[in-house]
């Protein structure tokens, strides 16, 4: 079935949705080498827009553009992924200070309905737990209504995800699905001292559950393949 072209803004976008979330749900692993030719032609454009999103990736962490070695996965040594969960530990702390008493019934509706997911997705998909984990705290900081708090939440977030890729042993985020609903309740009560310290200890305790595994190798065009899909892209 064919779909009508997209305009480059909006094929621009696709590209780097489809390749941020292949990057935070490991299909495409921390350290592997991202040729241009070979994404854009299983994504169904050019390299310019590939280019662009490894560009927008960079930025965020998630992707590594070396001259004349062209683009990789990032692949943060764990110095570096302390220093990114210690940065994200006191941002967050800010968030549940903000959020503590100030959740309204339709926010707790949605923070409860997506630990729901986190419920079902619980032991059976690694990439989509982590996934759905990091979107629970990157609502929290949309309902503090604070743009720039969202901005680097929704950075931290997508770089945590790839260290936990790299460093998160199997199933290493089960706990968290139970932390999330006591961050939910302290964060009724309005508590909000008692919020920013659970935050504290859920993510401390994230950190301390991390373990290095290895990943098995696939062929990119294989591994690109369901999120060029699911993006509407369409290689020939």
């Amino acid at each position: 079935m064919t779909t009508e072209p997209r305009p480059p803004g909006l094929r621009a976008q696709s590209v780097y949705r489809a390749l941020r979330r292949a990057i935070i749900e490991q299909a495409l692993r921390p350290g592997m080498k991202l040729p241009e030719d070979s994404i854009g032609e299983q994504l169904g454009v050019s390299r310019t827009l590939v280019r662009e999103a490894f560009g927008r990736l960079a930025v965020e962490g998630l992707v590594e553009l070396k001259p004349n070695r062209g683009a990789s996965v990032a692949y943060p040594t764990l110095e570096e992924a302390r220093d990114v969960f210690d940065v994200r530990r006191s941002l967050e702390r800010l968030v549940a200070e903000s959020l503590a008493g100030r959740l309204t019934p339709a926010q707790a509706a949605e923070l409860e309905q997506h630990v729901r997911q986190e419920e079902a997705a619980h032991g059976q998909d690694g990439p989509e737990s982590i996934r759905l984990s990091g979107d629970f705290h990157i609502k929290l900081a949309e309902m503090t209504g604070n743009v720039l708090l969202l901005r680097y939440i929704q950075e931290l977030s997508s770089r945590c995800s790839l260290i936990l890729a790299i460093y998160g042993r199997p199933h290493s985020s089960e706990c968290a699905v139970s932390e999330h609903r006591q961050l939910i309740e302290t964060l009724r009560s309005g508590d909000a001292k008692r919020a920013a310290d659970l935050m504290d200890h859920h993510l401390q305790a994230v950190v301390t559950r991390a373990l290095l595994t290895p990943r098995a190798e696939r062929d990119i065009r294989d591994l690109l393949a369901p999120y060029a899909l699911s993006e509407g892209l369409n290689p020939p």
